[in-house]
């Protein structure tokens, strides 16, 4: 059995899941891409080229790639792992009884790659042949029965190693509910993961992987803004405290906003002690060290923690980490360009090992500051790729990194 653990944002990356765009892409237009939270309509053979040259990028630095789909493709080999994956999305209110119980048989009746198709990139209403009835009519023909996930691109948002474990997350926005939902499969059903435990999971209150940074081993930061909620991140700590996979949580609180939607849009690090952070919020960004005092049973309910007043992020994380200081690469750019390059994910970038991070060529002067500063920046083309919000680190869940 291959071993998998991540305990940082910058050991050596030896396994990482991708999701190479595909036909769930083709299915965004100027009506829908809103509601599936893309900006705007990709030239999808352009970003597939994009994104192999990402997975070329990765291997040509010794990291094996695996991807999700070829991955769910071999789960739904399992016969309880196809029921799984069809009830869930048979679980929408919004199909009706005629139709669920029509598409429940047709979707049994498909191969493993068929089922595959159709769990990622969705069922419109006219590519169905039977369950007619008063949905399909009052259903437009381009309306989706089951809708397409055009998220998937973005793997860090679904699941975060931590230690041995894997948090299956939990995502808030309904477009992306049922992501996880396949990630669990993968990681419950696949015999490449079996036996690996599991915690948090998508019943669970919300947070997302792309708000979740492993500062160093046992310092985990969690951002709370658009997508994590206060709940989500008090789960999240409770679970790792009561597995002892961290001694120290960060809530870090970030604007609810599209620019900012996760703690990795603002800061990523590049080096055990290094960081670079988005210089208009530097000053501004606070965190709340949550840690346990008293632990009263076994469940992670029983434990009692204790929230100390807000610091500086970069204070209160260099105590945590027991380090002097937690240095921020400063980019030194004007407000903005800093604006600009934040929106293309300038601060989104992939350590592959300390000091060396994958980040996005348009980012021209993130990228020189932190060539200044001693970082190795690999370079690699977005213009399609970034259309859903999303650089690097977005599009990449490390399942295993050399451990510091």
């Amino acid at each position: 059995m291959t071993k998998h653990g991540v305990n940082s944002e910058v050991g050596r990356l030896g396994t990482v899941m991708l999701h190479r765009p595909g036909p769930e892409l083709k299915r965004l237009t100027p009506r829908n891409n809103d509601k599936l939270l893309f900006d705007g309509i990709p030239w999808v053979s352009r970003a597939q080229d994009e994104h192999d040259a990402f997975a070329q990028a990765l291997r040509d630095r010794g990291v094996e790639v695996l991807y999700l789909t070829e991955l769910l493709t071999e789960t739904l080999q399992s016969e309880q792992a196809r029921e799984l994956a069809i009830a869930g999305a048979m679980s929408s209110l919004h199909l009706g009884d005629t139709l669920r119980d029509y598409l429940t048989v047709a979707l049994h009746d498909q191969s493993p790659e068929e089922l595959a198709a159709f769990l990622t990139a969705g069922v419109r209403n006219d590519e169905v042949r039977g369950g007619f009835g008063l949905v399909t009519s009052l259903l437009t023909h381009d309306d989706f029965l089951i809708d397409p996930l055009p998220n998937l691109l973005f793997t860090r948002d679904s699941s975060v190693w931590i230690q041995d474990r894997v948090a299956v997350t939990s995502l808030t926005m309904p477009a992306r509910a049922r992501e996880t939902q396949l990630t669990e499969l993968i990681y419950t059903q696949h015999p490449r993961f079996a036996g690996t435990p599991t915690i948090h999971g998508w019943q669970h209150e919300n947070v997302e992987g792309g708000d979740v940074l492993l500062l160093a081993p046992g310092v985990i930061a969690v951002g709370v803004g658009e997508r994590t909620t206060p709940a989500g991140a008090e789960r999240l700590a409770r679970q790792v405290f009561a597995a002892d996979l961290a001694h120290t949580v960060l809530a870090v609180p970030i604007a609810q906003e599209r620019a900012t939607m996760h703690l990795d849009t603002v800061c990523t690090m590049v080096d055990v002690d290094k960081i670079v952070m988005y210089p208009n919020v530097a000053d501004k960004l606070q965190a709340y060290a949550v840690t346990v005092t008293e632990r009263n049973g076994d469940s992670d309910r029983d434990l009692v923690l204790q929230v100390a007043e807000a610091e500086p992020f970069l204070v209160a994380a260099a105590k945590a980490m027991s380090i002097d200081t937690l240095h921020q690469i400063d980019t030194g750019l004007d407000p903005v360009t800093a604006e600009r390059e934040q929106w293309d994910d300038g601060n989104n970038t992939l350590a592959l090992a300390p000091r060396v991070a994958v980040a996005y060529e348009r980012n021209v002067e993130t990228n020189a500051r932190l060539e200044e500063a001693g970082i190795e920046v690999v370079a690699i083309s977005g213009s399609e790729l970034g259309s859903g919000r999303g650089g690097p680190r977005c599009m990449s869940c490390p399942v295993s990194r050399e451990l510091l």
